[in-house]
């Protein structure tokens, strides 16, 4: 049978929304996963999002992510928005909606402007978490890469996040630090690298390199991450505006010990069916 599909994106930040909820569900492999994220052979994405039955009382459904290399992600901001404005075009769920992400329960909600905001959780800062097997200083951490010494910040947002901020975020070296930094052993599990511009206290530019996608035109959990560390460091506070080059997504944290809310847009491109 014909695989069915949604494209959408946030920011531009796309993907390819299967639903595998019916008894006939599609079965996916790496091969086909691959294919269908060719962007000349196939159909093209950042990430292939499969959304599946609820796993927790109160949920309406719950997703899991696909880089296109087949491999899995644990958490998707600009996806989740996708998922959420997904499942109430085709009549389910309300103004609020529960969602069980891989990396544990998430709310969307349907704001007046046509944003919607997703509850991202509370950062994690401990290396453990992230995970890295590098130790934290007062000024973060520190690793030497081609004999020049690099300092970053990183985090967990349900996947792995490197900061680095830079002064001109148009003209940072981000293929070169990112390979080196998903390469590394000191991230077991790899990392997603974004490189942050401060440009006022309430506003930042920001690129992000994801792990198995490569750099994108939006990363939600990425925009929450470079927020979030910034916040932490008293570089700006929140709510923080958070450019990209695919669009503007806004973040607030006003309490460390809360979690973290991201807004920002989902939009739809096309129905399809991959003819096998």
């Amino acid at each position: 049978m014909p695989l069915r599909f949604s494209k959408m994106h946030g920011a531009g930040n796309d993907f390819v929304l299967i639903d595998r909820r019916g008894v006939d569900a599609p079965a996916l492999d790496a091969a086909l996963i691959a294919r269908l994220g060719d962007r000349h052979r196939g159909v093209g994405f950042d990430q292939l999002i499969t959304i599946e039955p609820p796993r927790v009382a109160g949920s309406i459904a719950s997703y899991a992510i696909w880089n296109p290399d087949g491999g899995a992600a644990g958490q998707c901001g600009n996806g989740a928005r996708c998922v959420a404005a997904w499942l109430r075009r085709v009549g389910e769920g309300g103004t609020v909606l529960r969602l069980d992400s891989p990396a544990g329960s998430v709310e969307a909600r349907f704001l007046p402007d046509d944003a919607i905001e997703i509850d991202m959780g509370v950062p994690s800062f401990d290396p453990a978490r992230v995970p890295t097997t590098l130790t934290r200083g007062a000024q973060g951490y520190a690793l030497d890469l081609d004999g020049e010494t690099l300092r970053f910040d990183a985090l967990s947002m349900g996947n792995p996040h490197v900061v680095i901020e830079v002064a001109d975020v148009a003209a940072a070296p981000t293929a070169r630090i990112a390979a080196a930094l998903q390469a590394s052993p000191a991230f077991p599990a790899g990392c997603n690298v974004g490189f942050a511009q401060v440009i006022d206290r309430h506003r930042i530019a920001l690129r992000v390199v994801e792990r198995g996608a490569g750099e994108t035109l939006a990363c939600g959990s990425g925009a929450c991450a470079a927020a979030a560390s910034l916040i932490r460091a008293r570089r700006v506070e929140s709510p923080v505006a958070v450019d990209l080059p695919g669009g503007r997504l806004r973040i607030e944290w006003p309490d460390p010990d809360a979690g973290l809310r991201m807004a920002g847009p989902a939009a739809f491109v096309f129905e399809g069916e991959l003819i096998a």
